[in-house]
């Protein structure tokens, strides 16, 4: 292979526990609940799908099925999907759903799976390009740069940037016009089937792992290395 591209979220990072979430930001908004309240509250957000990267919504209100479709397109759509999710959970205040919102964009909030850095850096030392291609409405590069990795990433192709979101081949085209590549010559890494696979149809080889917890999943990314060359 001459690049491999990775998806983001539950590929390379994995985003806070639902609990977490809310108390950083209950803790940075200086609002005290009592902690059965904060457990109820951190259980009903996961459950409506709204952390973004975290699990997708146990049922979603029609009145945002539309809008949950194209939300990777902008960032206006990313940020009125996931706020209007989370506005079907009671909180005490307001201003906590936007606050929420521009927690999960904090690079605190991710963590790397712990075999990232060695493939990247690996990858790196074979002279494979990296790509990074997320369906995201928001910039993830200083998420890269916080921990270390952005300097083995020669790309970065944000859907919300181009208004194209996976599974659509032309984001994976971007890509390989980015690299320099064929797509025949590129390995995409992802967890989920069906945006990550859009990349089957472009020509590209399509490796999946699974979207665990960072501590389930120490080496999962570590058989790219072979199916890589």
């Amino acid at each position: 292979m001459a690049a491999v591209l990775f998806d983001f979220s539950g590929t390379l990072f994995r985003i806070e526990s639902s609990d977490s979430w809310l108390r950083a930001v209950l803790a940075e908004r200086g609002v005290v609940l009592p902690e059965p309240e904060v457990a109820v509250a951190a259980r009903a957000l996961e459950a409506a799908g709204a952390l973004p990267g975290g699990a997708s919504p146990e049922r979603l209100p029609q009145a945002l099925a539309d809008l949950w479709e194209i939300r990777d397109r902008s960032a206006e759509l990313h940020r009125a999907a996931y706020t209007g999710l989370a506005r079907q959970v009671p909180l005490p205040d307001p201003a906590l759903y936007d606050a929420l919102y521009e927690r999960h964009m904090a690079p605190a909030a991710w963590s790397p799976y712990a075999d990232a850095v060695e493939v990247l850096g690996a990858l790196r030392e074979r002279g494979i390009s990296v790509g990074v291609v997320s369906n995201i409405g928001w910039d993830l590069r200083p998420v890269f740069r916080a921990h270390g990795l952005d300097p083995y990433i020669d790309t970065y192709v944000l859907s919300y940037e181009h208004g194209i979101q996976k599974p659509d081949p032309r984001l994976f085209t971007v890509a390989c016009e980015a690299l320099d590549v064929a797509p025949h010559e590129v390995l995409m890494v992802g967890d989920d089937r069906r945006a990550d696979g859009g990349a089957a149809e472009l020509g590209c080889a399509v490796h999946f792992v699974d979207h665990l917890p960072v501590s389930q999943r120490p080496d999962g990314l570590r058989p790219v290395l072979a199916l890589a060359g």
